[in-house]
């Protein structure tokens, strides 16, 4: 495998000034919705990045459920490492990847705590099989083996027959994350990609464009 050797040239499209509106969550909100009319595989996934409270950086896919003007919100257990990270180091950055359409956007903010009411919310609208693996799994933490989860499983089972109400688990919460730079990514042929990036000044939002 030629690793080096790996390359393709982008031009599906442009992204020019005129073409995007002035707030980066309504300009989001759009982007989201090309990718799914597009049938980019998980739209809604997106890298988190958190830190540590010495410093040590860690990276992990999640799944974005919600986006307003207040923010991007995603649920976890929360005593998992991102949950004890964000704890620690609330700033953190998001990267939703939309190869296929040769497109990608950063996000960077701060993450505060979903309130209750919210949680619950969420997650009485979860399938089944993932309200229970709520409960199983202890998140980050080591396991013995396949069995052992998988048993850790089968007792919540019994504990919630079918048809029973299961209760959000005290450990699982939800995020939203605050942005306050938001960078919109274009291929463009010759590897001079389109950079739009929105900085936070107050209450309003400036544009500017980075250099590729």
């Amino acid at each position: 495998m030629e690793l080096e050797e790996m390359r393709r040239t982008y031009g599906l499209g442009e992204l020019l000034e005129d073409q995007v509106d002035a707030d980066p969550i309504v300009q989001f909100e759009r982007w989201l919705a090309n990718a799914v009319s597009f049938g980019v595989a998980e739209p809604n996934a997106m890298v988190l990045a958190t830190v540590d409270a010495t410093g040590r950086p860690s990276a992990r896919t999640v799944l974005l459920k919600g986006i307003d003007q207040r923010g991007f919100v995603f649920y976890t257990n929360q005593e998992s490492r991102k949950g004890a990270e964000l704890a620690a180091n609330p700033l953190c950055a998001l990267v939703f990847p939309w190869h296929t359409m040769e497109r990608q956007v950063r996000v960077e903010g701060t993450a505060t705590k979903l309130l209750q009411d919210e949680v619950d919310a969420y997650f009485a609208s979860r399938p089944r099989g993932s309200q229970l693996g709520a409960w199983a799994s202890q998140q980050s933490q080591p396991v013995e083996s396949r069995e052992e989860l998988d048993l850790q499983y089968a007792s919540y089972e019994r504990q919630w027959p079918e048809g029973t109400e299961i209760a959000t688990p005290y450990f699982w919460g939800g995020y939203r994350i605050k942005p306050d730079f938001l960078e919109f990514w274009q291929g463009r042929t010759g590897r001079l990609h389109d950079r739009l990036a929105y900085r936070r000044t107050g209450d309003t939002w400036q544009l500017q464009r980075l250099q590729p």
